[in-house]
């Protein structure tokens, strides 16, 4: 069991280190060697979970796609303007989600170790298709194709934000973007009940902080 937990720790760290360097230097000019050292592992270590550069990147990619921070809402569009809004608060902080936008934007790169956009449109189709079929959207709907306009709404607006706000303004301007898509999609009994709040994804992400304590109080005692 020691050696089990010593050997998810050294993945995780040299996760974390790959997805730094990918996230300040791209794919590209990253480095095995700089990575190593961040890590703090030897090269042996790193090679027992990643045989390559490409499968470095995969990994960081694969990270992206977690349930971290979801907690159940009654209606599924909040759970799905909830997933936008905590990614829009975590994202400049947290250097592998950082690493997972470049690295997906690039177009060379992508050839070789993939991206994490049409995960991300695959689980907005998905979530759309659930919340069309409890009649939270319009009937006209095609769930997969506001997917795809999403994602590309979304990917330009993170762009926007890096380039004139290192990213300070993106809360602002991904509320703005549901606030702009979801009266063309949703229900109007649904649409004035869905919070789409700047603050919106602080306060999920404050809201999961707590219950995560207070499952782990209730498991220890």
């Amino acid at each position: 069991m020691a050696q089990q937990e010593r050997a998810v720790r050294t993945r995780r760290a040299v996760l974390e280190a790959a997805a730094a360097v990918f996230a300040e230097r791209g794919y590209a000019a990253a480095t095995i060697a700089e990575i190593l050292t961040r890590a703090g592992v030897t090269k042996g270590a790193l090679y027992f979970h990643f045989d390559s550069k490409a499968a470095l990147a995969q990994g960081v990619l694969q990270e992206q796609m977690t349930t971290a921070y979801h907690l159940p809402r009654e209606l599924k569009l909040q759970e799905w303007v909830d997933a936008g809004m905590t990614l829009a608060e975590r994202l400049p902080r947290e250097p592998m989600l950082l690493a997972g936008v470049r690295l997906s934007a690039d177009l060379q790169g992508r050839e070789v170790f993939g991206s994490a956009w049409p995960a991300w449109a695959e689980l907005t189709a998905a979530v759309l298709t659930e919340a069309k079929e409890r009649g939270e959207v319009l009937q006209h709907v095609v769930p997969q194709e506001t997917a795809q306009v999403f994602l590309g709404a979304w990917i330009g607006v993170q762009f926007v934000s890096q380039a004139v706000a290192g990213w300070a303004d993106l809360d602002d301007r991904v509320s703005a973007l549901f606030n702009h898509l979801l009266p063309a999609i949703a229900a109007p009994s649904v649409l004035i009940r869905l919070d789409t709040a700047p603050d919106r994804g602080a306060r999920v992400i404050a809201e999961a902080e707590r219950k995560a304590a207070a499952d782990l109080v209730g498991a220890d005692s």
